[in-house]
């Protein structure tokens, strides 16, 4: 299994298993963790504040020997420990914290390497040992004492660290943060669609937005991080070029050393000093080519980088063996490497320890008990084989987007960034709206792009149907004239997309003047958003289908149940509920007031099964919302009568009797009627006014559906519907 620091919990609610000697088994998988429960008085963020000005203080300070030994085997463990890390990593942010890691290690070998110098220069004249075992040895042990091989030696790898690795690394690191800036809008894109169509939480999209964020920052870090192994590898050349020059002029000068003598001295200390450094180098280099195509930046640098490292236990423990192996090769110092094997394996065992507990608590949680106290077969620790991975069902096909919004590359902004008024808010905005106004829970939208559109065209799609389409400019605003005069603005001329007005794109710049001159002025994610609302609703009816009705009914209320538990089913089963409210939203009458309208069919039922005829039932019920719904201004309903005459023609064309009567007008009376209808609207729209037709209760609902064939947005309402306390007035009859 791998070692995946998401798996493992850093804390556990119980405590911990004692073992014999009375220490706890893993004390958690953290470093800062089992640091505090091998050092309970020390803080990891002041032990690394301290070890960052140690690093300073090298450079300043001179340091004796026994110190520079030590700095120089931490550098050597620290560089073993990084590439050990990114070989064992599964996911690039598990080890976000390279570029840190990577400027303190850099660091710390520029400050060991003044440090040496300082002591090469001012005691290269005693011996080998001048500047430290760990230089003396590689001086004396790899490159046995000969300079010559030393310096070619160090040029190879300083070329092999110059030119191959740390060039590629940088190269790579380049074009994966161009590639990687370039992807993030569609990224971002896809965040915000799963976010509208209910597939994500708004927790989980700000995570998901988080680890972008910190992906994007850590290529760019990445590709700041390898200009530091470039800077390091020419430092490492041009300090081991001026200590050989600058040790054979003091050896020679002022020690009283011949020039041969001097040079062998100074250049052997130099080259043990150089390939000290280099060799740390190159393993961080090599890192840092492996590591450079991952991402991400999370937690503060001492705590995210502890916990990385001791999250990967077999890095540990393979970092804690080559130390040891170091301590007992011939003339390496033992105590420095043989202290940091043991303390890098006792962190390596408690984090064993703590895995091994927490993958016995998974098997156990996924163990799920059968009926006989058995486990079923193939499950964690059973030892049966493991179930083959399903196939997608086919169901996932045949599953359809409700509601679904297509963008052309050019829109990608309305869904991204995080400034005000995005497209997906509004959407957010638009479902309560239509909760509030309707009674109606909107569906998921979802929102993708597509590339085979234009860059600003935009479609509306209900159950993966068209049903309107748009384009729109995502930086400029839309201006209309109310009374449909010609805009005077400079601006691209266009029409409204949701009612077909002509409009004009303009500069933001000319807002205020376009507020001032009377104008409607919207923006394009409003633009975009009115249109869907009206095509929602349009298609209501057909949006509104059995599970949702289901819904609506399980959402009332407790006082409301015992009212539903009457209703449904033995007067009226959810189908019929559900075609009642169908033939509500088909003229955009409300449903929230879903109580009102089970009483409504609860009296209807009771000498009718039509549909037809309970909803027109329902709707004298709702009088008072209808009237509210379409009052004017001053809350006054303004009305335009059926003539007696087209009353007695529409009664008179109902054929069929009881509930199975049908209209069956003659074409050219009803085509007379329609040209009356148009002719009066036509007039009274003149005047401003946008009046209902009111009709006797037996005709309305077939006068409707004469009506909404030409007018579809004009409200045909009965005597009935109107509520006694309702302001009315009369603008004329038909």
């Amino acid at each position: 299994m791998a070692d995946s620091p998401q798996n493992l919990p850093t804390q556990s609610s119980a405590p911990p298993a004692q073992t014999g000697g009375g220490a706890p088994a893993g004390a958690g998988l953290g470093f800062s963790q089992i640091s505090g429960a091998i050092l309970p008085y020390l803080r990891s963020d002041i032990i690394f504040a301290l070890a960052i000005i140690g690093i300073i203080l090298f450079m300043l300070v001179p340091i004796p020997t026994f110190m520079l030994d030590l700095g120089l085997a931490i550098s050597i463990m620290l560089s073993v420990m990084i590439l050990m890390t990114v070989l064992f990593i599964q996911k690039p942010l598990e080890f976000s914290t390279f570029p840190t890691i990577l400027l303190v290690a850099t660091s710390l070998r520029l400050g060991l390497n003044v440090a040496s110098t300082r002591l090469i220069l001012s005691e290269g004249h005693t011996g080998n040992q001048a500047a430290g075992a760990i230089i003396g040895a590689f001086g004396d042990f790899i490159i046995s004492g000969n300079y010559i091989v030393g310096v070619i030696v160090f040029a190879i790898l300083v070329i092999v660290n110059f030119v191959v690795i740390t060039k590629g690394s940088g190269r790579i690191a380049e074009v994966a943060a161009r590639f990687t800036l370039d992807a993030m809008p569609g990224k971002q894109m896809a965040i915000d669609a799963d976010l509208s169509a209910g597939l994500i939480t708004e927790d989980e999209a700000k995570t998901r937005r988080s680890e972008l964020e910190q992906e994007s920052t850590f290529y760019g870090a990445m590709d700041g991080a390898a200009k530091f192994v470039r800077g390091d590898a020419i430092a490492g050349l041009l300090i081991t070029f001026i200590n050989v020059i600058g040790g054979i002029i003091i050896g020679s000068a002022t020690q009283g050393l011949t020039l041969a003598e001097a040079a062998e001295t100074y250049t052997l200390l130099t080259i043990g000093d150089g390939l000290v450094s280099q060799i740390p180098a190159l393993v961080v280099s090599v890192a840092s080519g492996l590591l450079v195509s991952k991402a991400g930046v999370v937690g503060s640098a001492d705590r995210a980088l502890l916990d990385q490292f001791s999250a990967y236990p077999r890095a540990l423990a393979m970092s804690s063996g080559l130390m040891a192996a170091l301590a007992i090769m011939p003339g390496i110092p033992v105590m420095p490497f043989l202290t940091l094997a043991l303390i890098t394996g006792a962190i390596a065992y408690f984090s064993f320890q703590k895995q091994e507990e927490i993958e016995v608590q998974k098997q156990a949680l996924q163990a799920s008990p059968q009926g006989d106290g058995t486990m079923a077969p193939g499950m964690p620790g059973m030892g049966g084989a493991q179930a083959p991975p399903a196939e997608e069902p086919i169901s996932k096909a045949l599953a359809m987007d409700t509601i679904r919004l297509e963008l052309g590359y050019g829109l990608l902004p309305l869904v991204q960034g995080d400034e005000g008024n995005k497209l997906t808010d509004q959407i957010k905005g638009l479902r309560r709206q239509l909760a509030e106004d309707m009674g109606y829970v909107l569906p998921a939208v979802r929102i993708q792009d597509n590339l085979q559109l234009e860059a600003n065209t935009y479609i509306v799609s209900i159950k993966e149907i068209e049903a309107g389409r748009g384009d729109v400019r995502p930086h400029k605003l839309m201006c209309m004239d109310p009374s449909g005069a010609a805009i005077s603005l400079p601006g691209e001329s266009t029409t409204e997309p949701t009612f077909g007005l002509p409009a004009m794109w303009v500069d933001q710049q000319y807002s205020e003047e376009a507020h001032f001159k009377g104008y409607t002025v919207v923006d394009a994610p409003t633009v975009i958003t009115t249109h869907i609302t009206e095509m929602i609703k349009d298609n209501m009816p057909d949006l509104l289908n059995y599970a949702e009705t289901q819904k609506l009914l399980d959402e009332l209320p407790s006082d409301y149940q015992k009212l539903v538990a009457d209703v449904i089913p033995g007067m009226i089963n959810v189908g019929g509920l559900q075609r009642v409210l169908q033939n509500l939203l088909s003229e955009r009458v409300s449903v929230r007031d879903l109580p009102a309208i089970l009483e409504g069919i609860a009296e209807a039922a009771a000498f009718t099964k039509n549909v037809s005829s309970i909803t027109e039932h329902v709707r004298t019920r709702l009088a008072r919302q209808i009237c509210d719904a379409n009052a004017g201004p001053n809350n006054i309903l303004t009305l335009v009568t059926l003539s007696p005459d087209w009353e007695h023609n529409f009664q008179s064309a109902l054929m069929g009797d009881g509930e199975e009567k049908q209209l069956a007008m003659p074409p050219t009376q009803l085509q007379d009627f329609i040209n009356a209808v148009r002719e009066r609207y036509d007039e009274l729209s003149a005047m401003g006014e946008i009046p209902v037709m009111l009709t006797s209760p037996a005709i309305r609902p077939y006068v409707r559906s004469v009506v909404e064939r030409f007018r579809p947005q004009t409200v045909v309402m009965s005597q009935n519907e109107i509520h006694p306390k309702a302001r009315i007035k009369t603008l004329g009859q038909v």
